[in-house]
């Protein structure tokens, strides 16, 4: 009975997975991709891993390289999934947007736990980098604008930052001049014979969205009989769902920012943290919360 591969010594050059691959088991997966596709061609691995150009000889800036290009990719896919669910919405395809809706939360779960490993980074390896960024802020992300506006947050002076760009100027300004997730939900609502007034579904949607009672007791309609009105009642807690996440989102992003810079003036030209709380007060879907409390 011939030696096993653990019994073959360690130094030996037909040991462990030398000994496999002569012996060709590799469980059938293709070795040789001369000719075609592999994974890192499929992926652009090249372009992507290639992407990091640390401008300071600081090691940690290859961290806060990563984490920002990451959730910029975690971000597209967001865009991604939002606009077809706004899409399957105003279509009455409200399964198609439930599980659109459901991948963005959990989309939003991942950017919460990016800010975890920002959070390593402290302050003095920070202040080794920030000279380095210059003006560049994530406030001038093009795509988390489109995000805030496609969820309803539409603020025109928010264009500016992306004036020098018009090729990036025209996905943000698309995403503010057109209905958001809430108004499509609203417009929804109407179709399906709720009492939602006609200001809040005949409007310019550019304008941030303004609470009324009217909407409110349309959604309480629906709460208050969700067997009659069973797949709105689910999108008022996609929605809710879907905002509990972005906040959860904002507030880490405060935090992190705390500890990592305390109260310095941010990149950008905001004051930094103030700003940043300012920006947990916003609520997307006002009448979803408050008709909570009168049910």
């Amino acid at each position: 009975m011939g030696p096993t591969d653990d019994a073959a010594p360690s130094g030996c050059p037909m040991h462990g997975a030398a000994r496999a691959a002569v012996a060709g088991e590799h469980h059938g997966a293709q070795l040789d991709f001369s000719a075609d596709m592999s994974y890192g061609d499929y992926l652009h691995l090249d372009a992507v891993l290639n992407a990091q150009q640390p401008l300071s000889p600081d090691h940690n800036e290859m961290l806060f390289i990563v984490q920002h290009q990451t959730s910029e990719l975690w971000m597209k896919l967001m865009l991604h999934e939002l606009r077809a669910a706004i899409g399957a919405v105003a279509a009455d395809q409200l399964p198609t947007a439930f599980k659109m809706l459901a991948r963005v939360s959990k989309i939003m779960e991942q950017l919460v736990h990016a800010w975890d490993v920002l959070a390593t980074m402290t302050p003095p390896e920070y202040s080794a980098i920030r000279p380095y960024l210059a003006q560049s802020s994530g406030f001038q992300s093009w795509q988390y604008r489109c995000i805030e506006f496609s969820l309803g947050n539409k603020n025109a002076a928010m264009l500016k930052p992306h004036a020098h760009r018009p090729d990036l100027l025209a996905h943000v300004e698309a995403a503010w001049r057109v209905p958001s997730l809430y108004d499509e939900s609203l417009r929804l609502l109407a179709r399906r014979g709720l009492p939602v007034p006609a200001a809040a579904i005949e409007r310019d949607w550019t304008l941030p969205y303004e609470p009324s009672d009217e909407v409110e007791a349309a959604w309480l309609a629906v709460y208050r009989s969700p067997q009659t009105h069973w797949d709105l009642y689910q999108l008022g807690e996609e929605l809710t769902d879907l905002e509990d996440a972005f906040r959860l989102w904002r507030f880490r992003h405060v935090t992190t920012v705390e500890r990592v810079i305390g109260f310095k003036r941010g990149t950008g030209g905001t004051n930094g943290v103030g700003y940043l709380r300012k920006m947990l007060d916003t609520v997307l879907f006002p009448e979803i919360w408050r008709l909570r409390t009168d049910l």
